[in-house]
């Protein structure tokens, strides 16, 4: 059986044969309070179903349960609404922002991709400098497409320094 401590309502799981009919003391393993104890036997008599229970009280709190579940659903749909509306603000302003910042990106990224360029040219050039006896010996007949090449280069060189 399970016996309450009444001081500090511990349970304890004692055997029967352990509290004869006419009771006994104990002591609580937790606080240390002594009191007197007796089985009852109003545990043994047959519960009996009272008909006359009040519905109207448990149909009135679920109905007021029911009316708390419908303003907490409806103060959720209006958060989720500020929300959903905060979110539309900021995506508009982030496409505005990036409207005007793609237009003055976009000529910085011209002048990026010309020097990239430019620089790419002449580091080719450079290699085919470099590289321009074994590429010869390798293809005969680029000798003439390169010393071509290297005139037209020169000519350039000549006619910006002639600007300067």
């Amino acid at each position: 059986m399970i016996i309450t401590c009444p001081n500090c309502n511990k349970q304890f799981k004692i055997d029967n044969s352990l509290i004869p009919n006419e009771g006994r003391d104990l002591q609580c393993g937790s606080c240390n309070h002594v009191w007197f104890y007796k089985i009852d036997n109003e545990n043994d008599k047959i519960l009996k179903l009272n008909d006359e229970i009040s519905s109207k009280g448990i149909e009135a709190k679920v109905e007021q349960k029911e009316e708390k579940i419908e303003e907490k659903k409806q103060e959720f749909e209006r958060i989720n609404t500020k929300i959903n509306n905060e979110k539309e603000n900021i995506v508009e302003n982030q496409k505005n922002n990036s409207v005007s910042e793609n237009t003055a990106n976009n000529g910085i990224k011209f002048f990026s991709y010309l020097i990239v360029f430019i620089i790419s040219f002449v580091a080719l050039i450079i290699f085919l400098d470099t590289l321009k006896t074994p590429i010869i010996n390798v293809f005969p007949g680029l000798e003439i497409i390169l010393f071509n090449l290297f005139e037209t280069l020169q000519d350039i060189k000549l006619f910006i320094i002639d600007l300067i």
